[in-house]
């Protein structure tokens, strides 16, 4: 167990790549950890950054994903590459924490997604952002979950008794730096990654299972076709659409955990249904901070672009 959060971890450390923000480089943010669910017992939180001055009306989620592992003690050092260069634009910036790998497995986890979105649109006023106009972005796992709520988004239920739940959970811009995007065809056609990374310990996010009614209990779902159904609606491939939101990936062709060739499919089909998108692949590029460095300007600028008045 210690070598699993141990290796987590150390996929969490990649997409942080740069030094810790310091205090003296806070001052034109403010921060605040904010509940914006509860589930089992458990609080789901994000962490607010809202620009002291010259806030332009419009929200970015940061999602705080390694791995599908995600760690509070992790936003702060995504402080240099997500959050401050998108503050001191303007933008109010949603860090958002979700249920973890190995104890959640991927739907709970969109779920929670969903549930963010849900909730920033329904406190918009409170934040001081546009309710139409919030954007999202991750590396990695946070890249997959990005691109799930840029490609399957819901709509609220008018008659849901929570008034968080009657808001829906699109959002109107994604950037999405080296995410999956097919887990029934991982680096070629055919072949599945649902759970067995030769390199990182997923497994537990692939570990899917059903609540039987009758013990009141999990149940651990092993039968592969009914796992293939999942893996193909945890795809975000499999829910391009025309309609939906702009959308830029950037991806390295030196990616050793996940390949470019998931990017390029994502690519294609968006392309293919007329959908809003670009991908860039940067030569020589990794699985790490630097490659979400070299790209923040192209991050802002598809977010001035995607999410102004």
């Amino acid at each position: 167990m210690k070598r699993l959060f141990f290796l987590v971890a150390l996929v969490l450390a990649t997409l942080c790549d740069c030094p810790l923000a310091r205090g003296a480089d806070e001052p034109s943010f403010s921060r605040n950890e904010v509940i914006y669910g509860r589930k089992f017992g458990m609080a789901l939180t994000m962490d607010v950054f809202k620009p002291k001055k010259d806030a332009n009306g419009a929200g970015v989620i940061f999602v705080v994903s390694g791995g599908w592992y995600s760690d509070h003690n992790g936003i702060t050092g995504n402080i240099p590459l997500y959050v401050k260069p998108m503050v001191d634009k303007g933008y109010t910036i949603f860090a958002v924490c979700h249920g973890s790998n190995p104890k959640f497995a991927m739907p709970e986890i969109l779920e929670d997604l969903h549930r963010s979105v849900r909730f920033i649109r329904r406190n918009a006023k409170e934040y001081g952002i546009a309710p139409d106009r919030i954007g999202i972005t991750g590396g990695s796992a946070g890249g997959h979950l990005s691109l799930m709520q840029g490609c399957a988004g819901k709509d609220g239920n008018p008659k849901a008794a929570d008034l968080v739940d009657r808001e829906s959970s699109r959002v109107q811009a994604v950037v999405a730096f080296f995410p999956p995007t097919d887990f029934l065809n991982w680096g070629e056609k055919g072949k599945p990654m649902l759970g067995n990374h030769p390199i990182v310990p997923v497994k537990g996010a692939f570990d899917f299972h059903r609540l039987d009614p009758k013990t009141n209990s999990f149940v651990l779902i092993e039968d592969e076709k009914k796992r293939e159904e999942i893996g193909r609606e945890i795809s975000p491939i499999n829910h391009v659409a025309k309609d939906n939101p702009p959308t830029l990936i950037v991806h390295g062709d030196k990616d050793i955990l996940v390949p470019l060739q998931q990017a390029e499919t994502m690519a294609a089909k968006m392309k293919e249904v007329g959908a809003v998108g670009e991908l860039i692949v940067k030569k020589g590029g990794g699985h790490d901070g630097k490659l979400v460095v070299d790209h923040l300007p192209k991050m802002i600028e598809w977010f001035d672009k995607y999410l102004a008045k």
